[in-house]
């Protein structure tokens, strides 16, 4: 008996160790010189053998080495050298992709940055009203609007969530013909929360995407895509009508969850394309200690499409400038029509 416990034991401790053999290998670094070269060479390699959209996006990062190499010099100051090298980590159009200084943070915004923003804090206000107007759960501020509609606002994905706030706000909009769940600017978080949230909206476990990882060095080094599924929440569920508003602003995490609603029958999303950000996100450090983040697991669709570029919306609506005016949301009202 303690033969078989050891037998077993061992085998898992030698199983875990060739793991960890195996990661630490596909991940060790050689030791570069804590110089401006050095570091240029450093983030260069990392982001050479772990970024996972070289090929999907047709970036030449051999080009880019080229053309940004010529800008390293021997004595340049941490500020240049900065400045080149956020340049360089931009050159991905990622906004998963950034430089960490003590003094700066290089980051890639034109994702949302470029379009129209289809949010506005005044005018949204109106619709979740002050005070007591709205109730909270965790990260979700919720109300009954005047139709008997009810309005989720759910601002980050980094604000924790558990399932009993979410069956406690459905609770309250139980009587509801519909509901309204208005993710837009939320720029992402925690896909635990994303996964979480989505849960309480389907009666069976659902396939909602695939990821793959990285198994070297190569830019298309990848495992077999694997399924990611959503299964139906132990708390309240709800499956009547659901509007689910994004804009550009709905990125990361806010972009998975709006990838997961998709997949249920009961979902219409409403707004603008969303603004992406599909990959899973990994952080390496150069020699001077300045760290970079970048997407190292592309993130597929149930059609097994990239969603890195955005999600197109069931129904295209953009905010108006006449509703504007008025104090008026042209997306909630387009969302409060579907019920």
């Amino acid at each position: 008996m303690i033969y078989s416990t050891f037998k077993k034991t061992y085998k898992i401790f030698s199983l875990l160790l060739m793991i960890n053999v195996l990661f630490t290998s596909c991940i060790r670094e050689e030791k570069v010189d804590n110089t401006p070269w050095g570091n240029f060479e450093a983030l260069w390699k990392i982001l050479d053998e772990g970024y996972c959209y070289f090929n999907y996006k047709d970036i030449d990062w051999n080009d880019v080495y080229e053309e940004y190499s010529q800008k390293i010099t021997k004595n340049m100051s941490d500020e240049d050298l900065f400045e080149v090298l956020g340049s360089m980590t931009r050159e991905l159009k990622d906004g998963h992709v950034n430089l960490s200084s003590n003094f700066d943070l290089a980051r890639y915004w034109e994702w949302y940055e470029d379009y129209p923003r289809n949010f506005d804090e005044t005018i949204q206000e109106k619709y979740l009203g002050k005070g007591t107007d709205y109730k909270i759960a965790g990260g979700l501020k919720y109300r009954i609007l005047e139709d008997n509609v009810g309005y989720i606002y759910y601002e980050s994905f980094l604000t924790p969530i558990s399932d009993n706030n979410i069956s406690q706000a459905l609770k309250h909009l139980a009587l509801c013909k519909g509901i309204i769940i208005d993710i837009r600017n939320n720029g992402g978080g925690n896909i635990t929360n994303s996964t979480k949230l989505a849960s309480h909206f389907t009666e069976e476990e659902v396939v909602v995407s695939y990821i793959q990882h990285k198994r070297g060095k190569g830019h298309n080094d990848f495992s077999s895509p694997y399924e990611v599924k959503v299964k139906p929440s132990n708390g309240l569920r709800w499956q009547k009508g659901v509007a689910l508003l994004v804009n550009r602003h709905t990125y990361s995490a806010a972009n998975d969850f709006t990838n997961n609603m998709g997949c249920f029958p009961n979902v219409t999303i409403i707004g603008d394309k969303t603004g992406g950000g599909g990959g899973l996100a990994y952080t390496s450090e150069l020699p001077n200690g300045w760290t970079v983040r970048y997407s190292a697991s592309p993130h597929l669709n149930a059609k097994m499409e990239h969603i890195e570029f955005g999600i197109e919306p069931d129904i295209k609506v953009d905010m108006t400038n006449a509703d504007k005016i008025k104090g008026i949301d042209t997306i909630i009202e387009a969302a409060r029509k579907i019920f």
